[in-house]
């Protein structure tokens, strides 16, 4: 049985913006259905919010981070320990589609479209942020999939996605249509996958340390295909079809002809099509029952030229090793009747084992807790 999670906070929540209180103003949380003892309420407002990243503080609290798609601004929330909302401050402005934000040693790192940029010692500064540092400007420019989630891996390599600058085409594959990946200052630009069209989502498997990525499927080929992708690339150097093969086993009607689906990795899970598959987290906390834990929630942002709208949720992959067993909606109710009054954009596992998921259109951080015993 599915139960609705009713909350009154985002009628009476009070916010903190660089110092002024701002009424919040209300978010129909009591639309969002969650499986049995989990809740959601309202974290923050936080204008366009995409990628997030969680950096502790002295507090015992922590500072998370969020990336932005549209204003060109880098949000600094500040969390204390009891989970409240502080100040948030714009730690950068002026940025072409600032998506990306990964934090290390101190440094928080942000994706720019052609640029990596870095602002060092940022949690002391916030109030008064210093300028970035450029670690790359050599990205291609593109404005079509040129926005970038980026995450360090386990190995301490930045993990920076190029996507396709087209809906469908068959462009530079050392250049476009690839996740690259880097040494924190920039140095030793490689290739670790080809063939991934668009990813905006991407974790490593918290016991293989493999990398798995959300993949956006093309564009104008009917509301049913192709299906977006979850994918497991567990070594470097493997090919996930783009643009000749689409979803393991669909050839593209311009290019499929040029090389078969036979020659390329098939996805871990197909998703729905057109559902805009974006961030994607192993669930890593204990806070959530046991049969959540190494699981895989992936943000539906939703679809856009479909005839019907599907998407606009958090759906769950589980996973049996390296094998998918089911995927199923986790939290839905931002679509209702063919309107959308959010967009989910991002997961990001707090250190308590709440899930915190960013929203672009509502402008909104949501906590996903569970109240129920722990099974």
């Amino acid at each position: 049985m599915i139960q609705r999670a009713w909350r009154h906070a985002a009628t009476a929540l009070l916010l903190v913006f660089s110092g002024l209180q701002v009424q919040a103003a209300e978010l129909p949380l009591e639309k969002l259905t969650l499986p049995p003892g989990f809740t959601i309420e309202l974290l923050a407002r936080v204008p366009n919010a995409r990628q997030m990243a969680w950096a502790p503080a002295a507090n015992d609290g922590g500072v998370l981070y969020v990336g932005s798609m549209q204003d060109g601004k880098v949000h600094a929330l500040e969390i204390d320990a009891n989970y409240r909302a502080g100040k948030l401050h714009v730690i950068a402005s002026g940025l072409s589609r600032p998506v990306g934000v990964a934090w290390r040693q101190g440094s928080l790192y942000v994706s720019a479209v052609n640029r990596i940029l870095r602002l060092d010692n940022i949690g002391a500064q916030l109030a008064k942020p210093p300028a970035p540092v450029v670690v790359r400007d050599d990205l291609p420019r593109d404005g079509s999939h040129g926005w970038k989630f980026i995450a360090f891996g386990p190995d301490g390599w930045l993990y920076v996605p190029v996507g396709a600058p087209c809906n469908i085409c068959k462009p530079d594959p050392d250049r476009y249509a690839t996740i690259l990946r880097m040494q924190p200052d920039g140095s030793k630009l490689e290739t670790f996958a080809r063939g991934v069209r668009n990813t905006v989502g991407f974790d490593w498997h918290p016991g293989t340390k493999a990398l798995w990525f959300t993949e956006n499927g093309r564009d104008m080929l009917g509301d049913d295909l192709p299906p977006d992708e979850l994918n497991h690339a567990p070594r470097a150097g493997m090919h996930f079809g783009y643009p000749y093969c689409h979803g393991g086993t669909l050839p593209d009607p311009e290019f499929g002809s040029e090389r078969p689906c036979s020659e390329f990795t098939p996805p871990a899970q197909t998703l729905g099509p057109h559902v805009a598959s974006l961030g994607m987290r192993f669930y890593t906390g204990t806070q959530f029952p046991a049969t959540y834990r190494g699981q895989v929630f992936i943000a539906e942002h939703g679809s856009w030229n479909r005839s019907r709208r599907i998407g606009y949720r958090i759906s769950m992959v589980t996973l049996n090793g390296d094998r998918s067993t089911g995927y199923t909606p986790f939290v839905t109710g931002w679509l209702q009747d063919e309107s959308a009054w959010g967009r989910p954009a991002d997961v990001l596992v707090a250190p308590d084992g709440s899930l915190l998921v960013s929203d672009d259109q509502a402008g909104a951080i949501y906590r996903i807790r569970y109240g129920g015993a722990v099974r």
